[in-house]
């Protein structure tokens, strides 16, 4: 460190030589109108600086900041401790306004009344469903396992009479998942407890659901709405062409069709006959599970909705009166009605006057909590292990609802190294995404039967493209009947905007040190070079695919090849084609798997979800409470009709857009399925 004092001769403060007091003053002319100066004290020279490097500047300035850290450690604790206690006295302040849990009342109905779409996995974290929940913003969805695994505990429990069906606020979700519920319905209706349903206006989806009831009721006003199956998706071709944007598709597969939404006005005729197939599946599996239920004909309701205008005709225009005459409904009646007919089944609720009844969550919550017996899956030491892959399939990580290839593969590496778990299913409802992703959790698979750990997929609605691809290495995959699968091929999609940048005069120019470089920016054209290169390795990712897809189904390349091409099938073909091994639930999946494993005589079914952190479980407690305050001081309310159908809406729209936007394969290769159903 330099010295801070001046060099010796100098005055402080300056570069000039220092004057001594007696020798005589420079030649630097003086006004001669100032007085001389006046006489001063004399005063001691000021001792010179210590040095800044000195061993007590070190340590005074060690002293401070060692201070400096405990007090900001104090005050960061002061802080955090002040958070918990507002969180502590936020969620006593609110259970102080409703301290009721929920109780189950010596007779109920349990009501089954889901608000949203049924799902495999919850979208985002729990803490993030906890604030949205508590914002008032819905998440929209239901988790399917949870309400099958309470509907299944209330049919043994005495204090559950009956279970009453509300679809009311039902977005959907997939046939599958539909009929694995009705299972659950069929085996709580063994019991002898009766079900019931009641609705204002039942569409596709809901009245499957409300169809499995023994009593089905509709208000007066209400309407039964069954129009089939559809796929219908907007071409962008007119627009780009408009807007001069050119849009190169390179795709691999004679079928693989979602590229033709910028390229074509309208679906190929590949596509059509591929969607009229397996739309038709569907349609006939809805069919099969309505009519037998509510004893109609065969094809009834294929010419009810063929004739509808006529039939509609007849009773003047009156839907309900439709429904009741069609035989798709038992009684038009009003809520009141309905209601009395419940309280002869459960008794009277004195305080809201209405039949004594639960809700499926808050009863789930009561079995959560020991209150109420939920049957052992068997041996606790060996499990088998049910991973969850929901959504579109993207590179790296990511939250509940899309499927982070690093995220998936590390539950699956989990359960590789978890000495209790002895089998693992994988259970998909996805449409694929990026191929690298699906490529990394297909190691994981593998490296699982390595470890001598069985692998089961289970398909629920939707596994395609990328979501068949994780599932090729399984030792067994089981689907149902209405899954759709299949979509084996390959696409990338490049878009380049030179010709409408220059319509508002923008040009592009400049050198590169090789052909390709710069080939890839989106304001400049593709040049042939490029288009060859990118198409070769779409060619090699498709041949990549079917390689994979033939080894893990033990099948030759040219048979597969045959059966890919980017087709779509139904659960049912792709069993006739030798996609699929067996058609079944998550139950057959499971005991698959454990039958694989050797473990027949008993097991441990072991879900594997991301554990709840210290913070997360305070939040989430308090928000559970602070909702049940809310509703008990009036001061929340569940969302209204329109309201609903604003949200079914926007969610609908979000389904058919979302997917392409989470694409994010760092080298563009898509192995993804639009196959959207409404």
């Amino acid at each position: 460190m330099e010295n801070s004092l001046p060099p010796e001769g100098t005055a402080p403060g300056t570069n000039e030589p220092a004057v001594a007091a007696d020798s005589p003053a420079p030649s630097v002319p003086v006004a001669p109108a100032l007085p001389p100066p006046l006489p001063q004290p004399s005063t001691p020279a000021p001792a010179p600086a210590k040095p800044a490097s000195s061993v007590f500047g070190l340590l005074w300035r060690a002293m401070k900041a060692t201070v400096r850290f405990v007090f900001g450690a104090l005050d960061a604790l002061r802080k955090t401790l002040h958070f918990l206690l507002l969180v502590l006295l936020f969620a006593l302040l609110v259970m102080a306004g409703n301290p009721s849990s929920p109780v189950i009342p010596p007779q109920a109905a349990l009501v089954l009344a889901p608000q949203g779409r049924l799902v495999e996995e919850l979208s985002g974290t729990p803490l993030d469903r906890a604030f949205a929940r508590a914002s008032g913003q819905s998440d929209g969805e239901v988790l399917l396992r949870d309400v099958v695994a309470a509907i299944d505990v209330a049919a043994t429990d005495d204090h559950i009479r009956a279970l009453v069906i509300d679809p009311s606020g039902l977005d959907g979700g997939g046939l599958t998942k539909l009929q694995e519920l009705s299972v659950a319905i069929a085996r709580f209706r063994k019991t002898g407890k009766p079900v019931y349903a009641y609705g204002q206006y039942f569409d596709q989806a809901q009245y499957h659901l409300a169809a499995q009831a023994d009593h089905l009721w509709l208000d007066p006003l209400g309407a039964v709405a069954i129009d089939g199956y559809s796929t219908y998706r907007s071409f962008y071709k007119g627009t780009l062409e408009k807007l001069a944007v050119d849009v190169n598709v390179f795709r691999a597969g004679s079928h693989k069709s979602y590229g033709d939404m910028f390229t074509r006005a309208s679906m190929s005729p590949e596509e059509k006959a591929d969607a009229i197939a397996w739309l038709g599946d569907l349609w006939n599996l809805y069919q099969a599970d309505i009519e037998p239920r509510r004893r109609l004909p065969k094809a009834a309701l294929q010419a009810q909705a063929e004739q509808m205008a006529a039939r509609l005709e007849a009773v003047n225009g009156s839907m309900a009166q439709l429904a009741l005459q069609e035989k798709l409904v038992d009684r038009l009646a009003t809520w009141e009605e309905f209601e009395n007919e419940l309280i002869a089944v459960t008794g009277e609720d004195e305080d809201y006057h209405t039949f004594n009844s639960m809700d499926v969550m808050d009863y789930l919550r009561v079995v959560r909590s020991g209150e109420v017996f939920m049957p052992d899956a068997g041996d606790s030491s060996r499990r088998v292990a049910v991973v969850v892959a929901s959504g579109e399939i993207v590179d790296g990580e990511a939250p509940g609802g899309t499927v982070g290839g690093d995220t998936l593969a590390a539950a699956l590496r989990d359960a590789r190294f978890d000495d209790d778990v002895q089998a693992v299913v994988l259970r998909i409802d996805s449409p694929g995404g990026s191929m690298l992703a699906s490529e990394v959790v297909r190691r994981e698979v593998l490296a699982l039967k390595q470890a001598g750990k069985p692998v089961v997929a289970s398909f629920s609605s939707v596994a395609a493209s990328g979501g068949y691809y994780i599932a090729a290495a399984a030792d067994e995959i089981v689907a149902l009947p209405a899954t759709i699968t299949g979509s084996i091929g390959v696409f990338a999609i490049i878009p380049t905007f030179e010709h409408t940048l220059g319509k508002v005069g923008v040009t592009i120019d400049g050198v590169g040190t090789t052909p390709l470089a710069g080939s890839m920016t989106l304001e400049r054209t593709l040049s042939d070079d490029t288009k060859r290169v990118v198409q070769m390795g779409v060619d090699d990712a498709y041949r990549r695919f079917v390689s994979i897809v033939a080894e893990g189904r033990h099948r030759k390349y040219a048979e597969m090849d045959a059966i890919a091409q980017g087709k779509v099938w139904s659960g049912e073909d792709a069993k006739e084609v030798g996609l699929v091994d067996t058609l079944g639930d998550l139950d057959v999946a499971i005991q698959a798997a454990a039958r694989l494993a050797k473990m027949e005589d008993g097991y441990r079914i072991d879900y594997r979800e991301p554990a709840l952190g210290w913070a997360e479980r305070v939040v989430v407690g308090a928000q559970v409470h602070a909702i049940e305050g809310l509703e008990g001081l009036g001061l929340w309310h569940q969302p209204s009709a329109a309201e609903k159908l604003l949200r079914r809406g926007l969610n609908d729209l979000q389904l058919v857009t979302r997917g392409m936007g989470r694409l994010n394969d760092p080298r563009g290769l898509n192995v993804w399925c639009a196959c959207d159903v409404r």
